[in-house]
């Protein structure tokens, strides 16, 4: 396979990043249990992950090239290495704010990096829409392992123990393998560079691409996509020990069980979308996520669950739940590989920096609302309110597929 060592590295970076991104929702419930945060004090952390996020690739994504994507990625892995070898030392609710924000910039790096490589080192649209699925479901790999790894460290008896915090050696020690790996791994990143470019060109570039009616309605979509995954990932733990009253290690199992199963819908995505249309496969999954919504939120608020509950005798609800990561797994990198591949290479930083703006605040949005929902009313209504979003993607990619098969028309 050409460009094995890259294609590895690129795995193991975003396998590290969706582990230290999504514990945001493991460390939510933590920090509300060990050091008495309320709801939607705890949900602030969603901004601190995702405004930096934000910023960082507004600011360097236009220009990344020109500092090096290989550089850009090596800081960022470093940068988390540090951080989660000084989090065991620093067992207070402030010190996550800043891990969180640290994590954030880090990733900005890691993904602009990343989605402007997969165009260096793919030949086709159809290659590269292979490779960012596989890649996204890597991700969802990475958040499913680090949920479990993270429940282990839980003391369920005894919510002040600061035990959990020891899960930070390893995500450090991960970081730094994936450091040494990079470094080591060759990567030709000539096309991605434009020379004699001012850093004020570099910025209009990215202007112009944002004005575009066909990128202003993909990031339109992206950023509700986003608002609810994030939703439903972000406060899943919080969800099933509020909710349904399981105990803390099993509430972040099941956000390890919905991102498996995202993981699962992402690969059998990239099979589905080869033979069907890609617009007919995400309005039947849009459909589907409504459907198990208004199903199992009612059986949430019926359902009384056994103290000894396990995995083995659980009710059908706690099985019902994670189910959605299933329908909504195709959509974001589907949109992802659609609009990249229809740019010139040298581009796509700059595209990859708005995929990357627009996610971090449809994330932070949705963690932000849900967790305040969460607090004044219940869960089940913050995740109710999920319906407006997601009706609205359902329209939105229906006027993006109008779009796109216009343009088709004009070649």
């Amino acid at each position: 396979m050409k460009n094995i060592g890259i294609k590895l590295s690129l795995f193991l970076n975003y396998f590290v990043f969706a582990f230290l991104l999504n514990s945001v929702g493991a460390v939510i419930l933590q920090v509300q249990r060990a050091y008495s945060i309320e709801k939607d004090a705890a949900s602030i952390l969603e901004g601190f992950k995702d405004i930096p996020i934000a910023i960082a690739a507004f600011v360097l994504a236009s220009f990344l090239p020109r500092i090096g994507l290989k550089k850009a990625m090596l800081l960022g892995l470093l940068v988390v290495a540090l951080f989660c070898f000084l989090t065991p030392f620093s067992n207070d609710f402030w010190f996550f704010k800043i891990l969180f924000a640290a994590i954030g910039v880090s990733f900005a790096l890691i993904k602009v990096s990343v989605f402007a490589t997969i165009g260096l080192i793919t030949k086709n649209e159809k290659e590269h829409g292979s490779f960012m699925g596989i890649l996204e479901a890597v991700f969802m790999g990475g958040i499913l392992l680090g949920n479990v790894l993270f429940s282990f460290f839980i003391d369920d008896a005894n919510p002040k123990s600061d035990y959990w915090l020891n899960i930070y050696w390893l995500m450090g020690a991960v970081s730094l393998l994936a450091f040494f790996v990079l470094l080591f791994t060759r990567l030709n990143e000539s096309e991605a560079k434009i020379e004699a470019r001012s850093l004020k060109e570099d910025f209009k570039e990215m202007f112009v691409i944002a004005f575009k009616p066909l990128v202003l309605i993909f990031v339109a979509s992206i950023f509700l996509y986003v608002l609810v995954e994030q939703s439903f990932s972000t406060w899943f733990p919080t969800f099933y020990e509020g909710i349904l009253k399981t105990p803390a290690s099993m509430a972040i199992q099941a956000g390890a069980i919905l991102a498996g199963v995202t993981m699962i819908g992402r690969f059998m995505a990239g099979i589905i979308l080869s033979r069907i249309k890609w617009i007919y496969v995400l309005s039947t999954c849009l459909i589907i996520v409504a459907i198990i919504v208004l199903t199992a939120l009612p059986l949430a608020n019926s359902v009384t669950i056994d103290p000894t509950i396990s995995w083995i005798n659980a009710p059908l609800v706690v099985y019902l739940m994670p189910l959605m990561g299933l329908f909504l797994a195709p959509i974001y990198p589907t949109l992802n590989s659609t609009i990249l591949s229809s740019l010139p290479k040298h581009m796509h930083s700059s595209m990859a920096g708005l995929i990357v703006v627009f996610s971090a605040l449809g994330g932070t949005t949705g963690s932000i609302i849900t967790g305040n929902i969460f607090e004044i009313y219940s869960g089940t209504t913050a995740f109710y309110f999920s319906l407006i979003p997601i009706t609205a993607i359902f329209i939105i990619i229906w006027v993006l597929h109008s779009i796109l098969l216009k343009n088709s028309l004009k070649k």
